[in-house]
C-alpha cells in the first residue's frame, strides 16, 4: 500500500465535516480521499494513482462531484480553524528577494538616520 497521509485521528475528524454535507461514512471515502490526497501531492495523472486507492475513475468521478458540491472547499475551509501545525515548515530558501533589496533597505536607513 502507499504511503497514505491520513491517520484515524485525522479520519475522524474529516469524516464529521463531511457528515454535514451529507457525505456518509463509508469505507470506500477514507480511500477516495486518500486517493485525492495522493494525486494533489504528486500531481500524477488520474489513471496514475494507484490502485490500493481504488478505480483511478471512481476517485476522479468522486472529486469532481464534490468540488461541484463545495464539499472540498467546505472541508478546507474548516481545516483551516484547526490547522495541524505538526508538519508546518517555514523556510527562507523558498523566498526569494530582487537583487536590490539590500540597497533599498540601505536608503530608507539612510532617509530615517536623516
Amino acid at each position: 500500500m502507499p504511503r497514505t497521509m491520513l491517520n484515524d485521528e485525522h479520519w475522524s475528524k474529516l469524516s464529521v465535516i463531511m457528515l454535514k454535507d451529507r457525505v456518509y461514512d463509508k469505507p470506500e471515502h477514507r480511500n477516495t480521499m486518500e486517493g485525492i490526497l495522493y494525486r494533489m501531492r504528486t500531481g500524477c495523472p488520474w489513471r496514475d494513482v494507484p490502485k490500493s486507492f481504488g478505480s483511478w475513475s471512481a476517485i476522479y468521478r468522486r472529486f469532481n462531484l464534490w468540488s461541484k458540491k463545495g464539499v472540498l472547499m467546505r472541508l478546507f475551509k474548516s481545516l483551516r480553524y484547526e490547522p495541524d501545525l505538526e508538519w508546518e515548515f517555514i523556510d527562507g530558501s523558498i523566498v526569494k528577494a530582487h537583487q536590490h533589496i539590500s540597497t533599498v533597505r540601505a536608503l530608507g536607513q539612510r532617509m530615517t538616520k536623516a
